[in-house]
């Protein structure tokens, strides 16, 4: 699809912003770094997200008036259900990433449908409604989850990447996938732990100010463009007190520009459907779905 589509989103927007969080408090780490386990002194760096970042992260986005789709583990339903709780009262969407943040690639097809359903179920018996989004914590599905996706009630997917618009799943055309991008995602600037090692080769932490820089340089770039923005935010990372003030200045620059249309996952993937293009043969998700169905 050509850049510079202007007349897709709503009104006289020009873009479209999708800002979304992962909080899996200990859960996501311990399903990449198994090494963690025990380690407390570590694991307190992913707690610090429950302790202070989801709270502080919330009035961040309370003083700028933004909505969000937060991908939560199931899990979390059961164990912080209070703060479950402070983000769907204060009107973010609630989002599924599995039960426990599993690691699909290590998983049956059967049993990555069960975890789908059972992260389903414990949020939507948390917060009374029946999430409509999920992101594939680690691995990869199995073929056909698409399918299994959909009967469950899922909408929107922002699991895959290869585009900078939404596209519909080449086997599940009831299924919009919001694409991500690694230089939108707070992980790749600011993840640190000393040891275990996190990330290999400490190669962080970014400075602050060029990291700014950065995301405003690529949501211009996607503005400019007529495109949709999906940034992944952690409030273990983004939440503290210093990275707080770096996204009141990314927030308020979102929230000030008029014809750029800050949306819940929810909303964008309705839009979509309804008004977004058929996915194209040559597109990256049906060339690599190609490619999966042919015997190895």
């Amino acid at each position: 699809m050509p850049d510079n589509i202007d007349q897709v989103w709503p009104g006289a927007m020009r873009s479209a912003v999708v800002l979304t969080v992962d909080y899996s408090d200990v859960l996501g780490i311990l399903a990449q770094v198994p090494a963690m386990a025990g380690r407390e002194k570590s694991l307190s760096v992913w707690r610090y997200g429950s302790q202070r970042g989801v709270e502080r992260l919330l009035a961040r986005l309370d003083d700028a008036g933004l909505r969000t789709s937060w991908l939560l583990p199931g899990r979390l339903a059961e164990t912080h259900g209070t703060l479950v709780d402070d983000i769907a009262t204060a009107g973010h969407e609630i989002a599924c990433a599995g039960y426990e943040y599993e690691d699909f690639s290590a998983l049956t097809p059967q049993d990555q449908i069960q975890v789908l359903w059972r992260g389903r179920d414990a949020l939507a018996a948390r917060t009374g409604i029946s999430p409509t989004g999920f992101r594939l914590p680690l691995g990869a599905w199995a073929p056909g989850f698409e399918l299994e996706l959909v009967r469950a009630g899922f909408t929107w997917s922002s699991s895959w990447r290869g585009d900078d618009l939404p596209y519909r799943h080449p086997e599940a055309g009831g299924l919009i996938e919001l694409p991500l991008h690694y230089e939108l995602d707070d992980d790749a600037y600011l993840a640190f732990n000393l040891s275990p090692p996190v990330p290999p080769g400490q190669s962080r932490i970014a400075g602050y100010r060029e990291t700014l820089a950065n995301w405003q340089a690529d949501l211009d770039g996607f503005h400019r463009l007529g495109l949709c923005a999906v940034m992944r935010l952690h409030p273990e990372l983004i939440g503290t007190p210093g990275r707080a003030g770096l996204l009141r200045e990314l927030l308020a620059g979102l929230r000030d520009q008029p014809m750029r249309w800050v949306a819940t996952g929810h909303e964008v993937a309705r839009w979509w459907a309804t008004n977004g293009p058929d996915i194209p043969s040559d597109h990256p998700a049906c060339v690599f779905q190609h490619y999966r169905s042919e015997p190895q």
